[in-house]
């Protein structure tokens, strides 16, 4: 039975937002269909053919700088009463490494403690504007659970280290050469996976590659091959969102 993924990489803007369809079968996959310039429609409609969606963005926001940001809005409100435990800390903020719980969730710290790699800040960063567009994304299909669901969220690069393929220096127009290059290494890592007519759009957007990425992300989440939040972690998870590492290599992802 043919099974589709969904893979996302999301921008603050449809013009540089990407999406990715593949279709997996017995021991091979297939670059579907491409879109660059997708708008939140567009990546809806493509979700409802899929059994799995993979999105690059962030699905929430550290529990700390929730409560952080709560307690100082509230302070400036006479009508409200803030006392005690709801009160912010007044030294919380002088070092950045005070600040290390108002800009990082709990997934962003597990994925450096197994990749050493650092996921931007969405507190604290641009791609804040990307989680706000996220947001709306997540509600229009509906997404419930922000852990396991059918809509999981993807971190390309941290994938791409896991598979021991190139992931950095691939990002912008000037690095087309790097790019050029991780494609043919993916091509023979996973000759199972066919990019065909799509494969010189994938060549020429790194946002188009990551959409892909994002995609197979789906696809191992869907087969109960990423890494999951265990214990306390997994009720954080449930708000502040988790990011899917892949548990198992390139080949894990075809099976039968």
């Amino acid at each position: 039975m043919d099974v589709r993924t969904l893979g996302v990489d999301l921008a603050a803007e449809p013009t540089k937002s990407a999406l990715a369809v593949l279709r997996w079968r017995s021991g091979r996959a297939e670059v579907e269909r491409i879109t660059l310039g997708a708008t939140d429609s567009d990546i809806v409609a493509a979700a409802a053919g899929c059994d799995r969606v993979g999105i690059d963005a962030p699905f929430g926001w550290p529990d700390q700088f929730v409560r952080f940001v709560t307690a100082h809005h509230a302070l400036g409100d006479p009508d409200t009463a803030v006392t005690g435990a709801d009160r912010v800390p007044p030294a919380a903020s002088d070092t950045r490494d005070a600040r290390a719980g108002l800009v990082r969730r709990m997934t962003d710290d597990r994925v450096r403690e197994r990749t050493r790699l650092i996921p931007l800040s969405v507190s604290a960063d641009l791609i804040a504007h990307v989680a706000m567009r996220c947001v709306g994304l997540l509600r229009a299909l509906d997404v419930m659970d922000r852990v396991d669901g059918p809509v999981v969220e993807a971190y390309p690069a941290a994938a791409l280290r896991v598979w021991g393929l190139d992931h950095r220096g691939y990002k912008g127009p000037a690095k087309a050469a790097v790019l050029d290059a991780l494609v043919d290494e993916v091509r023979v890592r996973a000759p199972w996976l066919d990019l065909g007519v799509s494969e010189a759009a994938i060549r020429a957007s790194d946002d188009v590659f990551d959409a892909v990425v994002a995609a197979c992300i789906a696809r191992a989440a869907a087969l109960g091959r990423t890494h999951l939040p265990e214990g306390d972690d997994a009720v954080l998870a449930r708000r502040e969102g988790w990011i899917h590492l892949p548990s198992a290599d390139l080949e894990g992802l075809v099976v039968g």
